[in-house]
């Protein structure tokens, strides 16, 4: 799948599919959500769900845990900041998220 870098009128029109998350630039164009789970398991069956999308979209995230905090940054390396793909994949990660409450 071909893809590439959204400019910034693409990003914030992007942007309102996925409201929870935050838009950085620094050091790159990423996207970014802290999630809070109930315990450590809560937020492990989370993440096992997300590598799922992970595989099945070929778009990994970087990702950080500790206990039952999950942060979560999403960029295209292939071009070097955001593209439609980080969007698809916070858009299946919130899909996730409201599935578990």
């Amino acid at each position: 799948m071909s893809v590439h870098r959204l400019n910034i009128q693409e990003i914030n029109l992007a942007k309102e599919r996925v409201p929870g998350w935050t838009v950085e630039t620094e050091p790159r164009d990423a996207l970014y959500l802290e999630w809070k789970g109930q315990d450590f398991r809560e937020t492990f069956s989370l993440m096992t769900k997300i590598a799922e999308v992970a595989e099945e979209l070929n778009h990994h995230p970087e990702w950080f845990n500790v206990y039952s905090r999950l942060t979560i940054r999403l960029t295209t390396h292939d071009v070097d900041g955001l593209s439609e793909l980080d969007f698809t994949m916070a858009e299946r990660i919130d899909a996730l998220i409201l599935q578990s409450k």
